[in-house]
């Protein structure tokens, strides 16, 4: 090898490895950040009950999973800045550092931990849940097939809806302009968490006084985690403390229950089994 191919690979490997070392750095440095600012700032989703909305009266943030965020941001002896994101946009925030994590009805799949890191303990366990008319004829998920159905963009229900149900996907920006779509005649079904779309129809009977969620089962019940960057280890570690204290301390059954998640079955049982080993 000449000398001068010698030098140009050597300050290559100098660059990439001054790089790596850069990243990891800045990757570690996430916990330290938060603490030195005295703030956690969190993505959340205003999409509605049970986890994240805004109180018409007060017209405070409040829900399941802004509970969460508080907690933890208390645990951490910072005060909580929220920022608002949909499903779109939730990731371009995370990974541009204009959130520090995202505690936004993210359900974890494979696909999503190759971009991300996530706290290993589930904060929540949720399926979808199908709204229809109920003069569609729709009784169960294989009815779906050829169908248009709306979902929101980035939904981990797409996949399985086309590939093992057949159905004609729709991906609009948010819950709301999914369901929308569907009063609006665009789909013959609108599927997002089964604790959202089932609180919307129980409190606005009136306005969705034609519509049901008529399927006997949800669709993927798939663990709710909170993400964050690649490689932020110290951050996930002590999130991972945060939660799993929600857990044994029975906080997270209490914030289902103030903020009225119709199932707690997950959450009981994550009680139980750390509770036990501690």
């Amino acid at each position: 090898m000449s000398s001068a191919k010698f030098t140009k690979l050597y300050f290559g490997l100098a660059l990439s490895i001054c790089a790596l070392t850069s990243t990891q750095s800045f990757a570690d440095a996430t916990l330290d950040r938060i603490k030195g600012r005295g703030k956690l700032t969190v993505g959340v989703i205003l999409s509605g009950a049970p986890f994240g909305y805004i109180d018409p009266k007060t017209q405070a943030q409040k829900g399941f999973n802004l509970d969460i965020a508080q907690a933890l941001a208390d645990d951490l002896g910072v005060k909580l800045e929220t920022v608002t994101v949909t499903p779109p946009n939730r990731v371009q925030f995370l990974q541009q550092g204009k959130v520090d994590i995202l505690i936004a009805n993210m359900q974890y799949t494979e696909e999503r931990a190759k971009i991300l890191d996530y706290v290993p303990t589930p904060y929540d366990r949720s399926g979808g849940a199908a709204v229809v008319r109920k003069d569609s004829g729709l009784k169960d998920w294989a009815d779906l097939k050829g169908k248009p159905v709306c979902v929101s963009q980035g939904s981990n229900y797409t996949q399985p809806l086309i590939e093992e149900f057949g159905a004609a996907v729709k991906a609009l920006p948010s819950q709301p302009e999914s369901l929308l779509a569907l009063q609006g005649g665009n789909c013959v079904a609108a599927v997002h968490v089964g604790a959202t779309v089932g609180l919307l129809l129980q409190d606005r009977p009136e306005e969705w006084k034609d519509y049901a969620i008529p399927f006997p089962t949800e669709l993927i019940p798939s663990d709710s985690v909170i993400w964050l960057r690649k490689g932020e280890k110290d951050t996930q570690a002590a999130l991972d403390a945060g939660v799993k204290m929600l857990h044994v301390s029975g906080k997270l059954l209490e914030f289902a229950r103030i903020n009225r998640l119709p199932n707690t079955e997950y959450l009981q049982q994550q009680n139980k089994v750390l509770s036990a080993s501690k």
